[in-house]
């Protein structure tokens, strides 16, 4: 039997890091540690959308000492952390309590199975890809050429750095065979040869893939299993694209509806007592776009691919008239509701993951909190 333990807050970082990928985020966001110790031992967890006063509150009497929330608490860079205004007022009460804070943001919205792709199951839409698929340069080519004999270890240590991924496979690597030449000058050590003499030897031209976040790992790794004094490799960016994420979502209803019917669903799955809605109630839906908080910036794409109905929030009235001109029925189902639903998802992931690791942890999910919004 393995004896459970207790994570440390970069554990539980590192745990976050792999759901939903730091380098995801937009460049404006600010993701990751807000606040804290990374070597503060965490038993509890608080999940909540937002780091107000309430979170800390209730994180003090839950005995929380880490908050994970979905809104950052710090976005832009501070210029002075005070007690009288926001954010420093939540970040003295974090210092004082010991309370760490961690944010997944638009890293989160555009992770696979993250924020988008729950709210697209969660309102019925199937087959969802990425409504606005995810830029080249997350992936390397790593080319490094091995002495016949040892490229086994090398390659072990690289893929084991997380390298040689591709869709749903995993270890993949080529093999090559050629001639290397080389000669070492005085003072050197070859693993093969004399210094001074040019040397001719067999080798592996060894290549996989590599994503960006573990590069520095995959190459680390990679020399230190190397038998080489100096090793030759190359490193290649690629134009691939990563197919399962991106902003937004988009896929189809099981069955045609009308955007009455839809909209009703969606009032009944988030909770909403009303929505805003642009369209002829009559009109059928079938191919349908979601985007959690606020999704306008992707109209145009949702346009060009044909969409339906677009369901986000934070609906401006111009961007309202462009979708009645285009033809495009929008659904209005607010920022708070079509994000809150991280606190329940998030939290389930995060006790699966930890749960599997053998971890000891309480992960608990915010339920006091409330739309700033309120519908008279």
């Amino acid at each position: 039997m393995v004896k459970s333990k207790t994570p440390c807050l970069a554990d539980i970082i590192g745990f976050l890091n792999q759901l939903c990928p730091p380098e995801l985020a937009e460049d404006w966001d600010n993701v990751g540690l807000q606040v804290g110790d990374l070597s503060a031992k965490i038993d509890k967890v608080l999940v909540c959308l937002d780091v107000e006063d309430i979170a800390i509150e209730e994180a003090q009497r839950l005995g929380a000492q880490l908050i994970i929330s979905h809104h950052p608490l710090i976005f832009k860079p501070l210029q002075r952390v005070s007690a009288t205004d926001m954010p420093g007022r939540i970040l003295f009460k974090a210092v004082k309590q010991d309370i760490s804070v961690v944010s997944a943001h638009t890293n989160l919205d555009r992770a696979a199975d993250g924020l988008n792709d729950w709210l697209a199951n969660r309102l019925g839409v199937s087959d969802a890809t990425p409504l606005e698929a995810s830029v080249g340069g997350h992936f390397y080519k790593l080319v490094v050429y091995v002495p016949a004999g040892h490229e086994g270890e090398v390659r072990d240590a690289i893929l084991a750095a997380g390298a040689g991924s591709v869709g749903a496979y995993d270890s993949c690597s080529f093999s090559s065979h050629g001639t290397g030449t080389f000669r070492g000058s005085n003072g050197t050590q070859p693993f093969i040869g004399t210094p001074g003499e040019i040397e001719a030897t067999e080798e592996v031209r060894l290549e996989t893939i590599v994503p960006r976040p573990v590069l520095n790992k995959a190459i680390s790794r990679m020399i230190k299993a190397h038998p080489y004094e100096e090793v030759a490799y190359d490193l290649i960016p690629l134009a691939n694209k990563r197919k399962n994420v991106g902003l937004g979502r988009v896929g189809t209803l099981d069955k045609a509806m009308s955007l009455d019917a839809f909209a009703t669903q969606v009032k009944e799955t988030l909770g909403l007592s009303a929505l805003t809605l642009v369209g002829d109630l009559k009109q059928n839906l079938k191919k349908v776009a979601v985007c959690g908080g606020s999704g306008m910036s992707l109209l145009s794409t949702a346009l060009r691919q044909g969409v339906d109905c677009l369901v986000t929030g934070d609906i401006k009235f111009h961007e309202a008239q462009r979708a009645r001109a285009e033809g495009m029925t929008l659904i209005d189902a607010g920022h708070f509701a079509t994000e809150q639903i991280m606190v329940a998802e998030l939290s389930g992931r995060l006790r699966k993951v930890l749960s599997e690791r053998q971890y000891e942890i309480e992960v608990i999910e915010m339920t006091a909190e409330v739309n700033p919004l309120v519908v008279f």
